[in-house]
């Protein structure tokens, strides 16, 4: 690739990250206040989208032992309390470009220590990246600095590399330090993002039941119309991106139908399911998150 058309791709990925620093500069007076988080995920889904951009992931709101992967459903109930450690994680496309990045928000300022801590092993990860040095290492700052303050990393959670239209892309720095698999480039985008958990926490998540967020898969053998429909949809508006449940039912109504037409999309594996993480010993989870350029002295942090 030419040395223009790279920095013209890395374009938007800036713009993706300026949209996303400028509205995470909102959230927290979004969250103060008795809110319902569907309210708040569709407020930031909304200001994405009067941004010019596209949601790059349905908004997870996951709130204290909840790591990640939650999304509300359309008439979800659950309210953000102010006592709550409530972790928001967004992602914004732009072009070709993706940004993703979180806040831990907690009101009562309960949690203030853990939150400082998360916020603290991803300043020292951004310090210490460079091209050329091994998401090892990177893995090993962060560990190191998270137990240092007094916590617990989680270590199957883990920062990722970012490609265009693709959010995961195969490279990826745990929050526990593990061998060097990957050195990084000068231009290579990463999203650096520390999950820790309290001393008495066992330092992993585990799957919950309940999803409400999908990607695309491949294909399977179809039975039910609806279900045919509702790929073909989620193929052309989300492509390889993640989607939730409640944008589908927004599109076809949340009828008997469609949750069923769901199921045959899960079981045919048309459809990839993300379940709900949640701290295995039920201990609150801290999050901090920025997207970075990979530059030959440093990063560029986008977010």
């Amino acid at each position: 690739m030419r040395e223009e058309e790279k920095e013209e791709k890395l374009e938007d990925f800036r713009i993706a990250g300026e949209i996303a620093r400028k509205i995470k500069k909102e959230l927290k007076s979004v969250v103060e206040g008795e809110k319902l988080i569907v309210e708040i995920a569709e407020y930031i889904e909304r200001r994405i989208r009067e941004e010019g951009a596209k949601p790059a992931f349905p908004v997870n709101i996951s709130i204290n032992e909840i790591a990640a992967h939650y999304t509300p459903k359309e008439n979800d109930e659950i309210r953000a309390r102010e006592e709550d450690l409530i972790k928001i994680d967004f992602g914004v496309a732009y072009g070709e470009g993706i940004s993703d990045t979180a806040v831990s928000i907690n009101i009562s300022k309960k949690y203030e220590e853990l939150i400082k801590a998360g916020e603290l092993a991803l300043e020292n990860a951004l310090k210490s990246m460079r091209a050329g040095v091994g998401n090892g290492e990177i893995a090993k700052v962060i560990e190191e600095t998270i137990k240092e303050e007094g916590f617990k990393p989680i270590a199957n959670l883990s920062g990722h590399k970012i490609k265009s239209g693709e959010l995961h892309a195969g490279i990826d720095v745990p929050n526990v330090e593990i061998k060097n698999t990957y050195y990084f480039k000068e231009g290579d985008v990463f999203a650096i993002e520390p999950f820790l958990t309290t001393k008495e926490g066992a330092g992993y998540v585990v799957d919950r039941e309940e999803v409400e967020i999908y990607s695309i898969n491949n294909k399977g053998s179809l039975r039910l119309r609806e279900a045919r429909k509702i790929f073909e949809y989620a193929k052309k508006e989300f492509s390889s991106l993640p989607f939730a449940e409640r944008w589908i039912t927004k599109k076809f109504g949340n009828s008997l139908m469609v949750r069923m037409a769901l199921k045959e999309l899960l079981k045919t594996k048309s459809f990839k399911a993300y379940p709900v993480l949640v701290e295995k010993n039920g201990e609150v989870v801290a999050q901090a998150e920025h997207t970075v350029i990979i530059k030959e002295n440093g990063v560029e942090v986008i977010t």
